[in-house]
């Protein structure tokens, strides 16, 4: 593998570890408002 590739790859290695730890401690704030439907007797199974 050369120089370039190998760089590469460890650039993305470093973007998706990046990533799934920053996705892993973010505290998403919850919605502010209540979403409320009605679901139609035919869409539920029998």
């Amino acid at each position: 593998m050369t120089g370039v590739g190998r760089t590469f790859l460890l650039l993305l290695l470093v973007l998706l570890l990046g990533g799934v730890i920053f996705l892993a401690t973010w505290d998403a704030p919850p919605p502010q408002r209540q979403i409320e439907f009605t679901v139609p007797d035919d869409k539920l199974p029998r």
